[in-house]
């Protein structure tokens, strides 16, 4: 069974286009939906990925950004279907992952965006060392300073509150207290 999935935007953007370009690719059902592409809770594709598709059916889409936003989400999608051994085409795209040639096209996908990440990855740890060669420290400031470690401290060992409300006076949660100021001395 070919089932068409239709994105737009927002309320200004019609899906019509896509709705009659998915029933004259031959779509027995067609779902649809206003939802930014970036939202990660789009009711009508998790029903369509999780409730309808079942193995040798095809998810038909009129273009592949309607399906996912990034290059990841849309691989991921896509490997996800193929191991239930579901079909994804593509109209405006012409890609078909069902055919040779049209698996390829997606492997190739996959490539540069494992490129590209790789790229991410080079440039953010070039930017790291140069900024600890110019003195610069990166990472969280710390949630704790020597002068909170010393108070904790003092009320932890004075016994009389316990270390969930030190950690609450402290702001801070009871993994952090213990990490920064130790556990209780039995002193």
């Amino acid at each position: 069974m070919r089932i068409g999935y239709a994105r737009v935007s927002t309320l200004d953007h019609s899906p019509d286009l896509q709705l009659q370009a998915l029933t004259a690719a031959g779509c027995e059902k067609v779902y649809g939906e206003r939802a930014s592409g970036g939202r990660i809770d789009r009711p009508e594709l998790s029903r369509v990925l999780n409730d309808v598709l079942r193995p040798g059916d095809m998810l038909v889409v009129w273009k592949l950004d309607r399906l996912a936003r990034s290059l990841k989400q849309l691989i991921s999608t896509a490997e996800d279907l193929k191991g239930r051994n579901i079909g994804l085409v593509s109209l405006t795209e012409h890609l078909d992952t069902t055919t040779p040639g049209g698996m390829l096209v997606f492997h190739v996908f996959g490539a540069i965006a494992e490129f590209e990440k790789a790229l991410i990855k080079e440039r953010t740890m070039a930017g790291l060392v140069e900024a600890r060669r110019k003195g610069k420290k990166g990472g969280r400031p710390p949630s704790f300073s020597a002068d909170d470690v010393s108070a904790a401290r003092a009320l932890m060992n004075e016994g009389k509150l316990p270390v969930r409300a030190v950690a609450k006076r402290m702001g801070v949660s009871v993994a952090t207290l213990y990490r920064h100021a130790g556990r209780r001395s039995h002193a």
